[in-house]
C-alpha cells in the first residue's frame, strides 16, 4: 500500500503531462537532438534536449515549447526542426 503512494507521487509530474518514450538522438553539427514529445491534455507538447559533449562534460539544454500538435510524431519533427535552427544561430552559447 504505500509503496502504491509513492509510485503514485513520484510517478507523474502531477500536471496532467506523460513523457513519451525515448527516441534515438539526432547528430546535428556536433550536437545531439533528442526529442521528448509530451502528451498534454490529449495533444502532444514540443519538447526535448540539445546536448554536447565538451571532454569529460556533457552540456545539456532542455526545453519544452507552448507548441502543441495532435500527434507525437509531428511534435518530435518540430522539435528537432526548432532544436536545428536554435543550434545554426546560437550554437556553444546555448549552454550559456
Amino acid at each position: 500500500m504505500l509503496g502504491k503512494i509513492f509510485k503514485s507521487l513520484f510517478s507523474s509530474s502531477g500536471d496532467g503531462t506523460k513523457s513519451a518514450s525515448k527516441a534515438a538522438p539526432i547528430d546535428y553539427n556536433g550536437f545531439q537532438i533528442v526529442a521528448e514529445p509530451q502528451q498534454n491534455n490529449g495533444q502532444w507538447q514540443v519538447s526535448g534536449r540539445i546536448e554536447k559533449q565538451d571532454g569529460e562534460t556533457k552540456k545539456v539544454h532542455t526545453f519544452i515549447r507552448a507548441d502543441t500538435l495532435p500527434e507525437e510524431s509531428a511534435a518530435a519533427t518540430e522539435m528537432i526542426r526548432k532544436a536545428k535552427m536554435m543550434i545554426d544561430q546560437m550554437g556553444d552559447s546555448l549552454f550559456d
